[in-house]
């Protein structure tokens, strides 16, 4: 069985890479990545070694946004992302942390990834800090950010803090039933319109579970080496983008297909609106005409 188990070992190391060599050539990677994708960004973070002579260095965190992913989000200008994260389920301890919005078809599209020591405030700052950068936000910036996880008070350091937000940020903190509804309440006090818009959130099962969704997809990376793991993630990317642009050259409409069935969904509310006269000067109006889409 020991002689099994080695040998199985050493065909694991040949199909998937060696865990502990691949951390070896993670910089030499991460050049080449950069240099072949353009407006890459790819920051590696190390612990502090005491020795500043040291050629070596402990590997700490690492954080990937592909250019063309960055631009294509910047061009889609929807201000709605999730951010998640997942066990690594290796031999090194670790988490995959993403960050996902939607497409203008209302499909899930990842922004940018990270490999961390831990799931923890620090990590989880780092890597804000990192996204923040890259989409340019700042402490007016309309950015709304959906997790199951307690971030919320690094962003609202990072990227300042109103009572509008506040209000977003407790009821998005609580864990309870009635704790959240007590502070929709208070909520809708504040602001009735708003707090219908938040439920309609929490309630659309598109946006709660849109990180979910990336996380299944990369399920089966998450146990490979660390350039192993980065790699199945961008290859997941470059077939998914693929995919999409597949499929919206399919659709030979003027807008998307969620759009398009949405605006169908539409007409047939209009079709039941009723034209009043509006006066002497012949112009007609619709009651109820105004058509929110979104």
């Amino acid at each position: 069985m020991d002689k099994v188990f080695r040998e199985k070992d050493m065909a694991r190391k040949h199909v998937i890479g060696d865990y502990t060599k691949q951390f070896e050539l993670l910089r030499d990677n991460t050049l080449e990545l950069q240099a072949t994708k353009l407006d890459t960004i790819v920051k590696i973070n190390v612990y502090p070694n005491g020795n500043p002579d040291s050629p070596t260095r402990q590997f700490r965190r690492i954080y990937v946004c592909l250019g063309p992913l960055k631009k294509g989000f910047k061009a889609c200008l929807r201000d709605l992302v999730g951010l998640d994260g997942a066990f690594m389920k290796g031999p090194f301890p670790g988490h995959v942390l993403i960050v996902v919005g939607l497409d203008s078809n209302n499909v899930i599209y990842p922004l940018a990834y990270a490999i961390v020591e831990s799931e923890n405030t620090a990590s989880w700052k780092w890597f804000l800090e990192n996204l923040g950068d890259d989409l340019e936000l700042g402490s007016n910036s309309d950015y709304t950010f959906i997790s199951d996880r307690h971030i919320h008070d690094n962003m609202r350091k990072k990227w300042g803090k109103t009572e509008y937000r506040d209000h977003l940020w407790r009821c998005a903190s609580v864990t309870t039933i009635p704790e959240f509804d007590h502070l929709m309440k208070e909520f809708s006090e504040y602001d009735k319109e708003a707090c219908q818009w938040l439920k309609r959130v929490v309630s659309d099962e598109l946006i709660s579970k849109m990180y979910e969704v990336f996380n299944g997809k990369i399920e089966k990376g998450r146990d490979k080496p660390v350039i192993s793991c980065l790699e199945f993630i961008r290859e997941y990317l470059m077939k998914r983008i693929c995919n999409v642009m597949k499929a919206m050259k399919k659709d030979k409409g003027l807008l998307k297909p969620t759009e398009t069935d949405i605006l169908d969904a539409r007409k047939k509310g209009v079709s039941q609106y009723i034209a009043r006269w509006n006066g002497e000067t012949s112009i007609w109006s619709l009651e109820l005409f105004k058509i929110n889409m979104w």
